[in-house]
């Protein structure tokens, strides 16, 4: 079951009261990854993730582990479908459900490690002060040349290379607006701000990357067991020395998601598994890769799909 797989977990933005019930409903003893979450954070982390509310779940330090400790739990649905994945990947946030899933550190150290990060973040820019905007129908080029001329009023850069046509800015209000105002006049057909205040991926992420490099520290990272393609250079990296500076340069630095797709394939990978809330990765890779085959699991459906797509292509 391992012939070209590649699995993908979602970062911030994919959450949503609810996740993860209906799978944990069906399979009673994923209840446990939620106590040993709960007993890092020091909260009910199913209560959370199940009923809410959104304005508790959607708190930056409250969304990064709900949303890791949501895709590990549909993870674990999968791995014992004795999956063998020719690689990972994950979104931002997704980076560290990846790395539990390659085996590069424990579920439990990740967990702390997501929240410590969700604060950081949180608390590197003043609330309100940060903006973040997806632009549609530019080139990564002409969208680094925007993010440099608008730099003149503030901080704006790249901050997710998501699919072709769709690149996201994030940065100091003033100046994404003005990079808004650049872009529509270099032919940008759309630009839909998002409901995030953190403008993450940017330069200004560089002292939440300081404190966090400490905890990362602290933790005991493995050599994973599947190579990951990571976020900051879209590159395969697998040795547990290489894990750590890598997380530290992702917070500041671009997503390079539509690069990391590319790279995957490129190891062989032609099924892309996104493990864990929503669909939005599917999406993007649908555009990426139109050719590629796509499934995701978050539910009971969802789960028996995947099994069944992977149980013929398996038996094929």
């Amino acid at each position: 079951m391992n012939s070209g797989i590649g699995l993908v977990f979602p970062g911030q933005g994919s959450q949503s009261v609810g996740m993860g019930k209906a799978l944990c409903d069906a399979h009673p003893r994923l209840k446990q990854i939620y106590d040993e979450a709960s007993s890092v954070l020091g909260y009910d982390s199913a209560a959370l993730c199940f009923e809410g509310p959104a304005e508790r779940l959607n708190l930056t330090e409250n969304t990064q582990p709900a949303l890791l400790v949501s895709s590990i739990a549909a993870f674990k649905t999968l791995d014992s479908a004795g999956l063998k994945p020719v690689a990972v990947a994950g979104h931002s946030l997704g980076e560290y459900s990846a790395l539990v899933a390659a085996g590069g550190v424990s579920f439990r150290d990740a967990v702390g490690l997501v929240q410590k990060r969700g604060r950081y973040m949180s608390e590197a820019v003043p609330p309100g002060t940060g903006q973040v905007a997806a632009l549609l129908g530019l080139t990564p080029d002409v969208v680094r040349e925007v993010c440099r001329e608008a730099s003149a009023v503030g901080v704006v850069a790249a901050a997710n290379f998501n699919s072709p046509g769709q690149v996201v800015i994030a940065g100091e209000k003033a100046a994404v607006e003005r990079a808004i105002e650049l872009a529509k006049s270099k032919g940008c057909k759309k630009a839909i701000p998002l409901p995030v205040s953190v403008p993450v991926h940017t330069p200004l992420m560089q002292i939440a990357a300081d404190r966090l490099s400490k905890d990362l520290a602290a933790v005991q990272w493995t050599d994973l067991a599947t190579p990951l393609i990571n976020n900051a250079e879209a590159k395969p990296i697998s040795r547990a020395d290489e894990i750590q500076p890598s997380l530290v340069r992702q917070l500041p630095s671009s997503v390079l998601w539509e690069d990391s797709v590319q790279a995957m394939a490129k190891l062989g990978v032609t099924t892309f598994i996104e493990v864990g809330p929503g669909t939005v990765l599917t999406g993007l890779i649908k555009r990426i890769l139109p050719d590629a085959k796509l499934l995701n699991v978050h539910d009971p459906k969802s789960l028996d799909a995947t099994l069944q797509a992977l149980g013929a292509a398996h038996s094929a």
